[in-house]
């Protein structure tokens, strides 16, 4: 972790320095709410391969991470995003086409394993799966598991209550930790040395955050660290947990940043019909991905009407009247 230096870089710097092919990576951000889009896209641009890639419950990055063929394996509680994706288009295509290696968690053991990374911890007990089949279906295959040092023995491990008579569980999951090469965050605001203050629902963004060996945050606003300072109790990384600083403005777009925009239903049915087409979907990455050198100039493509209509509401924090459908 680093120290309280200042931590600027531009995107296309930070991606190249911490990305890199085969690494594991994590991206916060829930369903079609402040997933780190720009940084998506630019690793996207790079052509970045065999990402190990984690995530809570993330919907369009990863989508579009595994629809480029960056993706080799995934390990996720839910892939979806919302109405104009319940699953995750490109990611089932892969699934299906046993592309992409898939281990499925619950919500709840995400956020433990991901808290287990950050405490340093190989494992933390949970009741959470036990009488599903998230304890009996398994993703990786034993070859893999056995070829990747960075890859848990189990997927879990269910044993009996220790402390037998002490509580009312019986038996326990253990869920392994996890400890990423880099998590990338999409946030409101953020200071030069890296301190991050997020608004509104923080996910699982702090856990996958502080059990990273290396992070990015893109964030909305930079702003003056004595500002930051103000409000302590609103921050939520100290700037030791990050490690690079990207301001870039509208980087969850197309999805939501809470108080500053909405997701784009446009943007996001018309990804959904290209991403449905195995034809069409190369002509989507071509124009809105490789097409274009920068997120701001995706932006510029989209055009300041349909980005005006989804600015956030300063009362509400969300776009008001606008047609979600």
């Amino acid at each position: 972790m680093n120290n309280a230096e200042d931590k600027l870089l531009d995107l296309t710097a930070a991606v190249r320095r911490y990305v890199t092919d085969g690494c594991h990576l994590s991206i916060g951000g829930f369903t079609i709410n402040r997933n780190p889009m720009a940084a998506v896209y630019e690793i996207m641009r790079q052509r970045v391969r065999n990402l190990h890639l984690y995530a809570h419950s993330n919907g369009q990055g990863v989508d579009e991470l595994i629809g480029a063929g960056c993706v080799a394996a995934l390990e996720i509680a839910y892939a979806g995003s919302g109405r104009f994706a319940p699953t995750c288009i490109r990611f089932r295509k892969a699934v299906e086409a046993g592309t992409v290696a898939v281990e499925d968690y619950s919500n709840y053991q995400m956020t433990l394993r991901f808290l287990a990374g950050a405490m340093g911890l190989p494992f933390l007990p949970t009741r959470s799966a036990l009488g599903s089949d998230i304890i009996k279906k398994w993703g990786f295959r034993a070859s893999r598991r056995k070829s990747d040092p960075r890859l848990p023995n189990h997927k879990l491990v269910v044993i009996d209550n220790p402390f037998e008579g002490w509580g009312n569980a019986q038996r326990l999951v253990l869920v392994p930790a996890i400890q990423p090469d880099v998590t990338i965050l999409h946030v409101q605001q953020a200071d030069r040395q890296g301190t991050v203050r997020i608004e509104g629902l923080p996910f699982t963004d702090v856990e996958q955050a502080k059990s990273a060996r290396h992070v990015i945050v893109t964030c909305e606003e930079l702003v003056a660290t004595d500002r930051l300072r103000e409000e302590p109790e609103r921050n939520q990384l100290p700037f030791f947990c990050v490690d690079a600083v990207v301001p870039v403005s509208m980087g969850a777009y197309p999805t939501a940043c809470y108080r500053h925009y909405d997701y784009d239903p446009v943007y996001l049915n018309n990804y959904r019909q290209a991403a449905l087409d195995d034809d069409r979907y190369p002509d989507y990455l071509d124009e809105f991905v490789y097409g274009v050198e920068s997120h701001e100039a995706l932006l510029d493509r989209i055009g300041i009407d349909q980005l005006s209509r989804i600015q956030a509401d300063p009362r509400t924090g969300y776009a008001v009247g606008l047609d979600r459908r």
